[in-house]
């Protein structure tokens, strides 16, 4: 390898998964943000979009920003995902919500 050359930068694309136990605990990895939380609904930028969380007694209970790494725990009603052409759409009916 020459003085010029670059090696091979190993990139890593970090994954979003979604594991859900009896409908009460949530672990969510590929976390980007959270726009909004209550214990009603969540709103969560992912690697894959928007996903929104709702259910009854929802609660933030880990949030490890550096792994994007978010643990809810309630009862769990709907998930779903905002879609590409929707997100801004999305994000500025939940940020009027939220206010």
């Amino acid at each position: 390898m020459n003085y010029y050359e670059q090696p091979p930068i190993n990139r890593t694309e970090v994954s979003h998964t979604v594991k859900i136990d009896n409908r009460k605990d949530l672990e969510i990895t590929g976390v980007k943000q959270v726009d909004s939380f209550d214990n009603e609904e969540f709103l969560l930028e992912t690697q894959m979009g928007y996903l929104i969380i709702r259910g009854q007694n929802l609660q933030l209970k880990n949030l490890d920003v550096h792994e994007g790494l978010v643990t809810i725990k309630g009862k769990v009603y709907e998930l779903s995902y905002v879609d590409e052409h929707y997100q801004e759409k999305a994000k500025g009916f939940f940020s009027k919500l939220f206010k």
